[in-house]
């Protein structure tokens, strides 16, 4: 069979339809609901595309349905692409896990760790235990966080150094070096900036913008058509509004962007931890290649090797055990990190029935894809929602889809790790 993301019938592949509708039917019933403004979900299996859907709105003000064709900002989704361009420079020997981050961007050398505030309200630091290294980068073990909460000390010294303000990754990572350390570095897995500071590896490593990299080691290999890191002119209609749930308003059009935005032409600072655009049918193609061991149609692009190193889980026991997480991505036994993304290597304790070697990742407005290599199935659901009260789309189309292969293919059955509000829901359209 050839894995070229062509159709074909479900049934061909193993899956059945009645069960792919299924999933459909239960995010069609929150759009009903209001709780989603809209939908597009993709299934391929054996690399045939078997399922795509598009439901309810792309802008619900001006009445506009949503597409497959809709572009969609994936925020995060941005990072396991983020992890593949890393993996084609490890591939040319640039980089390796142990080096130091120093090594690659100097500035990092002699960082410090944020130790609190003296008296008069100045941050106090202490040594690094060790040096940050590469692989830490990679799994948000560094010792960097976000910086987007006013709130925290630390935070605050990111937002008074205008980090996002940079006139270039270059200059974005010089900023983040001078900024202490939140962490010794390999004690704790937080949620941080380190793909964007991978952003300025890349550019130094490959001597091309991150943008440039991306498009010609990546998107046009694979066809990739509308996945960039800005929207043109010509395709602004096809961009699906944002929104917010809001307990007053429910969903409500938001321009809020977080970083990146969204320009007509290549931004300076291209968020290389959450500034690409996409539509389904591309990062179908991007998934694919994941599964197909880093090429597709004849194109390779990165070595079978480096995604191994992408989609195997690095963290410790002690990371694995230590209650850390984001969001609806948390950390736990069976359930870790590889390169900028997560890793199912104990799908039963984890509580999730895919398979062994799941790897995925989501973004902020509720977008979610992972890659099954054990059971040679890819599934990208996207949405435009930002929400901290969202369902867990991703788990409960996982939790759905092992019901949707055919009995001879049927992976072990699991327990329902999901609350009973979902259950119900999903036994509702089952």
């Amino acid at each position: 069979m050839t894995r070229d993301l062509s159709p074909a019938a479900p049934e061909t592949v193993g899956l059945s339809s009645a069960g792919l509708e299924r999933i459909d039917a239960l995010i069609q019933s929150l759009i009903d609901k209001g709780e989603l403004a809209g939908a597009v979900t993709l299934t391929a299996r054996h690399g045939k595309v078997v399922r795509t859907n598009a439901m309810g709105m792309k802008d619900i003000a001006a009445g506009e349905k949503l597409q497959t064709d809709t572009i969609f900002r994936i925020f995060s989704m941005t990072k396991p692409v983020t992890g593949a361009a890393m993996a084609i420079l490890w591939d040319e020997g640039l980089w390796r896990p142990e080096d130091p981050i120093e090594k690659h961007l100097p500035e990092f050398a002699g960082v410090r760790v944020f130790d609190g505030l003296d008296a008069g309200g100045k941050p106090k630091t202490v040594a690094a235990q060790s040096k940050p290294t590469m692989g830490q980068l990679m799994t948000h073990t560094a010792g960097l966080q976000y910086g987007f909460n006013p709130q925290e000390p630390l935070d605050k010294l990111y937002q008074d150094a205008k980090v996002w303000q940079s006139a270039n990754l270059a200059e974005f990572a010089r900023k983040v070096a001078s900024l202490p350390l939140a962490y010794q570095p390999g004690t704790k897995w937080v949620y941080s900036l380190s793909m964007d500071v991978q952003g300025a590896i890349i550019e130094k490593l490959s001597g091309q913008t991150l943008p440039d990299f991306y498009r010609t080691r990546i998107f046009e290999p694979l066809g990739m058509t509308d996945t960039a890191f800005h929207t043109p002119p010509q395709k602004k209609p096809r961009l699906a509004t944002l929104y917010r749930k809001t307990a007053e308003a429910g969903l409500k059009a938001t321009r809020n962007i977080l970083a990146g935005g969204d320009p007509e032409s290549p931004p300076a600072v291209a968020v290389a931890g959450g500034g690409l655009v996409s539509t389904a049918a591309d990062y179908a193609r991007f998934a694919q290649m994941l599964l197909n061991g880093g090429e597709l149609n004849g194109r390779r692009i990165v070595s079978a090797a480096a995604l191994k190193e992408q989609m195997t889980n690095r963290l410790s026991d002690a990371l694995v055990n230590g209650g850390f997480g984001v969001g609806l991505q948390q950390i736990r036994p069976g359930y870790g990190y590889g390169w900028n993304g997560s890793v199912f290597y104990d799908p039963m304790a984890a509580g999730v029935p895919v398979g062994q070697g799941t790897y995925q990742w989501d973004g902020a407005a509720g977008t979610w894809f992972w890659v099954d290599p054990a059971n040679d199935l890819l599934f990208v659901g996207l949405i435009q929602l930002f929400s901290e009260t969202a369902p867990p789309l991703q788990k409960i189309a996982q939790t759905m889809m092992a019901s949707a292969y055919q009995p001879s293919q049927h992976p072990p059955g699991m327990a329902l790790h999901l609350p009973r509000a979902w259950r119900d829901a999903i036994a509702a359209v089952a």
